[in-house]
Formats: C-alpha cells, sequence, structure tokens
C-alpha cells in the first residue's frame, strides 16, 4: 500500500528553494585575505549589479567614470570607500578610508567567524530600497508618485545610506570610523530599524506606499 499525503505535506513538498543569485568577481581576494568564491546574495535584482573582483588596491581612478553603465563594473569595495570620502575628516582621503573600512572586516570576521563581506552583501540588500517617490506635474499642481526603484539605483542608495550612517556615528562622539562602519554594517546585515542605511529605506517605502 503507498501512503497518502496531505495537502499540508504536498504545498510543503511543492515549495520552490530560495534562489540564490551568483556574484560578479567570484573567486578574487579582496584585500588578499578575503575569498569571495563563497559569497552570495539572495536579492535577485542587486545579484546582477554588485561586483567583488578586486585587484590590489581597489582604486581605478574614475576609469569607467563615462562609460556607459560604468559603475557595474566597479567593485562595491571602491563604491563604499569613495563615499565614505565624501564629507567629514576623511575628504578627499581615500587610503585612510580603505584602512579604515579593511580594519572593520577585519574585527567583523574576527568577532563572528565568517566571512566580513558576506555580511557587507547582506546588509547592502537590507539598506536597498524597492522604491523610492518622484513628482509628476498636472500643470500647475505637483503630485508624489511612487515609483519602482532600478537594481542600478538601489546599489546606489544603498552604499551611500550605509556610509553616511557610519559618517554620522563619529560626529560629536569618540568613536573611530571604523567602530561606526562595524555598527552600522553589523546592524543592517540584520535588517535592525536602529540602522540609519535601513531606516532610511523604511521611511522611503512608507512615504511612497502612501502615494501609490
Amino acid at each position: 500500500m503507498t501512503e497518502e499525503t496531505t495537502p499540508i505535506e504536498e504545498e510543503a513538498q511543492e515549495e520552490p528553494e530560495e534562489e540564490v543569485k551568483p556574484i560578479a568577481g567570484i573567486g578574487t581576494l579582496v584585500f588578499g585575505k578575503y575569498d569571495t568564491s563563497d559569497i552570495v546574495c539572495r536579492d535577485p535584482g542587486l545579484a546582477p549589479y554588485i561586483n567583488l573582483s578586486t585587484v590590489g588596491v581597489p582604486h581605478t581612478g574614475g576609469r569607467h567614470a563615462n562609460a556607459w553603465f560604468g559603475k557595474q563594473k566597479l567593485s562595491v569595495v571602491e563604491r563604499f570607500v569613495n563615499k565614505l570620502m565624501r564629507t567629514g575628516k576623511y575628504t578627499g582621503k581615500k587610503m585612510g578610508a580603505l584602512k579604515a573600512f579593511e580594519a572593520a572586516l577585519d574585527s567583523i570576521a574576527e568577532k563572528t567567524g565568517e566571512n566580513p563581506l558576506q555580511i557587507f552583501v547582506e546588509a547592502i540588500s537590507h539598506a536597498a530600497p524597492m522604491e523610492e517617490i518622484t513628482r509628476i506635474k498636472f500643470g500647475a499642481v505637483s503630485q508624489p508618485k511612487a515609483v519602482d526603484s532600478s537594481p542600478s539605483r538601489r546599489l546606489d542608495v544603498a552604499l551611500g545610506n550605509l556610509a553616511k550612517g557610519a559618517q554620522q556615528g563619529t560626529s560629536k562622539s569618540k568613536r573611530t570610523l571604523t567602530q561606526c562602519i562595524i555598527n552600522e554594517l553589523t546592524k543592517a546585515s540584520k535588517g535592525d530599524v536602529t540602522s540609519f542605511a535601513v531606516g532610511k529605506k523604511e521611511e522611503v517605502q512608507r512615504i511612497a506606499s502612501s502615494a501609490r
């Protein structure tokens, strides 16, 4: 006799596994010590745009600035470091921001025992907004309208907010940039709303949902 399965068991058997997309730059070593071969992104929209290919010092000197979709060819490590040095005492000091980020990855790896790049990718995924607000003008009246964000835009906003959250943590505080980067990435990787980037994402999506 064959065993009969209940409808609940059939649904559990037919449930598809969560899709995991590959990331560009698989097989390279970031800072010469962090392997990217086991890094995955569970956001299928962001995965093709997250590039971890880093050879030596992540400094391309704006090589892809005027290229069509040139940002996609840049490592997210370099893009995050570039955003760290836009304001504050690290303005223009790329090596200082780079060393602070590397020290943050070292500390995360030591505390968690995991690959810190995976935590960095998860922080980006949780900080990337799905939709944003634009304004449409009807004659003399301007109305807010919710629009879907493109994957490239989502990645750029997430990196910017993560960097801004780390920068703001150093103002009027004795904490270093490295400590603030650790704090921001750790919270964002868990989807904690106390993270500046995740809180900003929730705020934008809440406003967008009310303007549909």
